[in-house]
């Protein structure tokens, strides 16, 4: 297996050393290591089931993990299966964003509240500069005229735009993508990957875990290709998409056409 990951440095955002999650006696995740560079995009790609998800959610407190460490922006999250104290993870998940699959807006709160509210409770703002920043960013995406609608009165690819615009209000030091586009319409998936490649133009660091292969190849900095709990190759994306060395990821890519 290529296991080989980018050096660290005073650039080092997100370290993951030797990580395992298992659930009961089913373990997900097993010895994985990688570091993501400020200003990177990492993708992860693998088959259903492999772990990406569960990786995602390790390392955003989602999920606790069974062993290994995590260090986010140079403070240690988790050291040998061990937590930080309770200040310290609340910095660190500060720190972090994550844009699920399903949107997970709040149903009864419209566009312009679903993106104020954190601000206001997590961050403190006013809610003069709340909506200054949530109108700000909903005008990247596009959809300043939708901020008095709720959820349902948009289309999937709109209600993901307002979840990375919610990520964004807070001002992560990296956004996590847990597979964007699997929720939308094939004529959506091309907006929402069209954003997310916006956001890379600005060298925000992301880690987008996704089954869109030519966009992680074209996109990524770094990719993984997990299957089974564990990294089976990782590298520089046309390497691993276009030249796979490991039989496995020849496998899992012979399934796109497109490539």
């Amino acid at each position: 297996m290529t296991t080989t990951s980018n050096s660290i440095t005073d650039n080092t955002i997100i370290q993951v050393e030797n990580l395992s999650k298992s659930f009961g006696t089913l373990e997900v995740i097993r010895d994985i290591s990688f570091n993501v560079q400020k200003g990177e995009v990492l993708g992860i790609i693998g088959p259903s089931g492999s772990g990406k998800s569960t990786l995602l959610r390790c390392i955003t407190q989602l999920e606790k993990v069974t062993g290994g460490s995590i260090t986010i922006c140079g403070q240690k999250m988790v050291d040998g299966g061990n937590y930080a104290d309770k200040k310290t993870l609340r910095e660190i998940g500060l720190k972090v964003g994550l844009v699920f699959q399903n949107f997970n807006l709040f149903p009864h709160l419209s566009v312009l509240r679903n993106i104020t509210e954190a601000q206001r409770i997590v961050l403190k703002r006013s809610k003069e500069e709340a909506e200054q920043i949530a109108m700000d960013l909903l005008g990247k995406m596009n959809i300043a005229d939708k901020a008095a609608n709720y959820p349902c009165q948009l289309s999937g690819g709109q209600q993901q735009r307002v979840s990375i615009a919610r990520a964004l209000a807070l001002n992560p030091q990296v956004l996590f993508f847990d597979e964007p586009t699997s929720a939308l319409d094939p004529e959506l998936t091309g907006e929402i990957l069209e954003v997310i490649r916006e956001l890379a133009k600005t060298n925000m660091t992301m880690v987008v875990v996704t089954h869109e292969m030519s966009f992680a190849r074209d996109t990524s900095d770094h990719i993984i290709f997990m299957d089974g709990g564990v990294i089976v190759e990782q590298g520089d994306p046309h390497e691993v998409i276009g030249n796979p060395k490991e039989e496995r990821t020849k496998q899992f890519l012979r399934r796109f056409n497109n490539l």
